[in-house]
């Protein structure tokens, strides 16, 4: 897709990642496209890429109104690995190699384990580990010949503990993590940096459709809300800017002795 320049009057000293291609899954909505905003704001060009044409080309109309960067999109079916491939070439083809790497894009089935279906389990990791998996193998090389990369991957607190009824998720957010710590030590010799962040329940589609899942019950909207924050200790959802705002801080060039680690974004729900 053709990319979009924007316009922003920030001094180069506070955009430590300017002149750097970020390339974003799911970077249409919720916690991608709060970590779209937070590294244009840190300088880098941005591709964002899913499924949703029209949701992208939505957030980069926004994108276009607040920074200076170049912005393009790229639709791609992440369970297809021709798809990942050709996205991979057409965003390198727009803004130059890819030095930032975000693998965020996700899905959460939820059933009682006798109900799973192995086309939703399959799917599952297709979207949420081997997305991720032919990404960093498609952008590693060009990471390393260019002196720069940072790969974070976007897993959840369901990589670092159990939950009932997502079997599928908890798997398959274990295996990013497992994927993270794999990585961060093969390419630790180079200027290459694997990480994880791992939110709790956040304010995005995918909480409120767990809201109102519950709200079936009889819940009202606060007690419903007060159920999905129980484990939380500071009582409350995570916004997507505080997710943002720890990949952003793993992408810049200071945190490069930070490798192999998985973050939580939890408001002290794991420790």
């Amino acid at each position: 897709m053709q990319a979009a320049e924007t316009k922003n009057d920030e001094t180069p000293e506070a955009r430590p990642l300017a002149g750097r291609h970020a390339l974003i899954t799911g970077g249409n909505r919720g916690i991608g496209a709060a970590i779209a905003a937070e590294l244009a704001g840190l300088g880098a060009n941005l591709t964002l890429a899913a499924r949703d044409e029209e949701s992208l080309n939505q957030t980069r109309e926004k994108l276009v109104r607040s920074g200076d960067v170049a912005v393009s999109v790229q639709a791609v079916d992440l369970t297809d690995p021709d798809s990942i491939a050709g996205a991979v070439d057409r965003a390198a083809a727009d803004l130059g190699p890819v030095a930032v790497l975000v693998n965020n894009a996700g899905v959460a089935p939820s059933a009682p384990l006798a109900k799973v279906a192995l086309d939703s389990w399959r799917e599952t990791f297709e979207i949420n580990v081997q997305a991720a998996f032919l990404l960093s193998q498609a952008v590693t090389g060009a990471m390393a010949e260019g002196g720069y990369g940072r790969i974070v991957n976007v897993a959840s607190t369901a990589g670092l503990r159990g939950y009932p009824f997502v079997a599928a998720y908890v798997a398959s957010k274990h295996a990013l993590v497992g994927l993270t710590r794999a990585l961060a030590l093969e390419l630790a010799k180079g200027p290459i940096t694997v990480n994880a962040v791992c939110p709790g329940y956040t304010e995005t589609e995918m909480a409120l459709g767990a809201i109102a899942n519950i709200r079936k019950s009889g819940k009202t909207e606060a007690e419903a809300r007060a159920i999905l924050t129980r484990g939380n200790p500071q009582g409350r959802l995570i916004q997507p800017e505080e997710v943002a705002a720890a990949v952003g801080w793993l992408c810049l060039p200071s945190s490069g002795a930070v490798t192999g680690q998985s973050i939580p974004v939890a408001g002290g729900e794991v420790m």
